[in-house]
């Protein structure tokens, strides 16, 4: 045969042999030693195991051990098992539309065999002595099964993973990048799984050990470990519901944030995915109170109908597609939007309140919760952290006479004395932000509180309570829309001019006039009036790509809100400004009433708090 037939011969379908196709399929589920974890752990949780332990070595590529206490597999079933496409969790085409479970598409076990050595062990009975083994190493080598006493449940023992695929080996990290992996793995699910005892060893050390949280303290004990002990100190309960959806778990504050995307922890009934859909509503719902370059840091958990999600789009089931996006996407921004508003020093702390709840909502379907599923919302939904002191209706006549006097604020003339005929704060009852005392440099003000000292960046508050209300301004009369005297035409695809006609009367409600002259063709007739200096057509083919990808366009309110935020920077009161007290403490209780009062609009904070034990501790009194 010449090299020219051969060629050509290469170039006809063929097909291809069973340990070929089988080390190709491994390829899409079994990418590194946390892939092999990821996928028993699954198939541990959904046998109902309430014990699992793990053992590792060299990172996972020596071995991975897997133990459970849960059903286990029959021993007729073993060798089955093994083999592709093989499951007990759907049965026909309609179980696919509606999977509950973890793992189903039948491939985890064939895939890890045809690269490693596996030994499984199982026993379905109480009887110790009634379990089976069933060893492969590799694809195509002789198995068979054995008697193999152990307690009910399954061991999967995996040795030398790549053993037989060096070129995959060889792109495997160090010993401790690859056991990182394996260990952000098994902290992602045993977050979902407060009910599952975890214990982990690695290299014949123990590394964790995650007991069973059966009540809200050893729950948010549990979460604390595996996210960090100071999440859940900076961290805000959010439980939110109707009847299709659900959400519940907890957000970070805005100044409890990473410079990475790399603690946002996110579930759908019960599966961690990683979607562009939810990152987007929740960057949304973050946009005007994080710093730039910063990430939130979140735990969430969406229950919603298994009919309306379908898990079943990516080989290692990390994404999914919603069937209604754009409702979940509205839901996800209004929930979180909601909760982040509601962070500022009021009468309510409702932190303990949530947390009382967590474990009696933890053990509950995470589906819709029904009709006013949502009424325990807002109180579930902590201010921010360290102010626990509401203001007293006795104090009412100080704050109309101080809010007298803030509102004057900017029609003081310079230079005239601001701190004539100041008062001392009452003893008594103080409002969360307490009493000013004096102002530094200018630029903070200085409050006394029940609990220790507040120190308020006063240009930063004002900011944030001018944008607000100029927010609510715009609201209240709506976007108006500003009529162009030259119409703007567009040239655009045809799915672009179909996402016109689907969504024309949202975009009319965002104050922008546009109509289809053809199916390539727009034309532009109004926008915003506040935006109609801006680039129409950049804005209008922005906007219909977020229309397209999310079936929302948010990029008009980002826009007027970017905006809004430079005049209020420009209207708000200035460093360096001497104020009175009654002035300073006026600011204080707008602060109070004002929403996301704890940040800026460019994300930055807006006060802190030094406790009395803060500054004990600072000068050693009682040491």
């Amino acid at each position: 045969m010449t090299s020219m037939q051969a060629q050509d011969q290469g170039r006809r379908i063929q097909q291809l042999d069973t340990r070929l196709a089988n080390q190709i399929a491994a390829g899409e589920v079994v990418e590194r030693p946390a892939s092999v974890v990821k996928e028993l752990l699954e198939n541990s949780l959904d046998a109902g195991a309430s014990r699992i332990d793990i053992e590792l070595a060299a990172g996972g590529t020596r071995l991975i051990r897997v133990s459970d206490n849960g059903s286990g597999i029959h021993r007729d079933d073993l060798m089955l098992s093994l083999t592709r496409h093989a499951t007990s969790k759907i049965l026909t085409s309609s179980d696919l539309d509606a999977v509950m479970t973890l793992g189903f598409r039948g491939e985890a076990l064939a895939s890890i065999a045809s690269v490693s050595k596996l030994t499984l062990t199982s026993n379905t009975s109480d009887a110790p002595e009634a379990g089976w083994r069933v060893a492969a190493a590799g694809v195509g080598a002789e198995a068979e099964i054995l008697p193999a006493p152990r307690a009910r449940g399954a061991t999967v023992e995996v040795r030398d993973l790549f053993f037989n695929t060096p070129g995959r080996r060889k792109f495997l990290k160090t010993e401790r990048t690859e056991y990182q992996r394996i260990d952000d793995v098994i902290r992602r699910l045993a977050l979902a799984n407060p009910a599952v005892a975890i214990g982990v060893r690695h290299n014949e050390r123990q590394v964790r050990n995650l007991p069973v949280a059966g009540d809200a303290d050893m729950i948010a004990r549990r979460t604390g470990e595996i996210v960090g002990g100071a999440f859940l100190d900076n961290a805000i309960y959010v439980e939110e519901g109707d009847d299709t959806v659900s959400l519940r778990g907890w957000i970070g504050l805005p100044t409890h944030s990473r410079s990475q995307a790399d603690s946002q922890h996110f579930y759908v009934n019960g599966r961690m995915i990683r979607d562009k859909l939810v990152s987007h509503a929740v960057r949304q719902a973050y946009r005007d109170v994080l710093f730039h370059g910063r990430h939130p840091v979140f735990v969430l958990f969406l229950g919603l109908d298994p009919h309306r999600v379908d898990v079943n789009v990516h080989p290692t089931k990390h994404e999914v597609r919603f069937r209604d996006s754009r409702h979940v996407h509205d839901f996800l921004f209004r929930a979180i939007h909601h909760a982040l508003a509601e962070v500022r020093p009021d009468a309510s702390d409702a932190r303990e309140e949530g947390a009382e709840r967590v474990a009696d909502r933890w053990q509950q379907p995470s589906g819709p919760t029904g009709p006013g599923g949502n009424g325990d919302a807002q109180a579930s939904v902590s201010r921010q952290a360290g102010l626990r002191f509401a203001p007293s209706t006795s104090n009412a006549w100080r704050v109309a006479e101080e809010a007298k006097q803030y509102r004057r604020l900017l029609d003081i003339e310079d230079g005239k004395d601001n701190t004539a005929g100041a008062e001392a704060p009452d003893a008594g009852d103080v409002p969360p932000l307490g009493y000013a005392v004096a102002q530094l440099h200018g630029i903070y003000i200085l409050s006394e509180t029940a609990s220790g000292l507040v120190i308020v960046d006063m240009h930063a508050a004002h900011e944030r309570i001018t944008y607000e209300r100029m927010k609510q301004s715009v609201a209240d009369r709506r976007l108006i829309s500003q009529p162009l005297l030259v119409p703007v035409s567009l040239s655009v695809s045809a799915a672009d001019a179909a996402e016109v006609e689907t969504h024309r009367e949202a975009l009319a409600e965002m104050g922008i006039g546009i109509e289809c002259l053809s199916d390539e063709s727009l034309l532009v007739r109004a926008v915003p009036a506040l935006l109609r200096d801006a680039d129409i057509e950049q804005m209008t083919r922005d906007i219909l790509a977020d229309l397209g990808e999310f079936g929302t366009a948010s990029l008009v309110e980002d826009m007027q809100d970017q905006m809004l935020a430079s005049m209020a920077c420009h209207c708000s009161v200035r460093a360096g400004r001497k104020l009175s007290l009654p002035e300073m403490n006026a600011l204080l209780r707008d602060m109070e009433a004002t929403e996301r009062s704890g940040q800026c609009n460019h994300g930055r904070p807006t006060w802190t708090e030094q406790t009395l034990v803060d500054l004990d501790r600072l000068f050693l009194r009682g040491q």
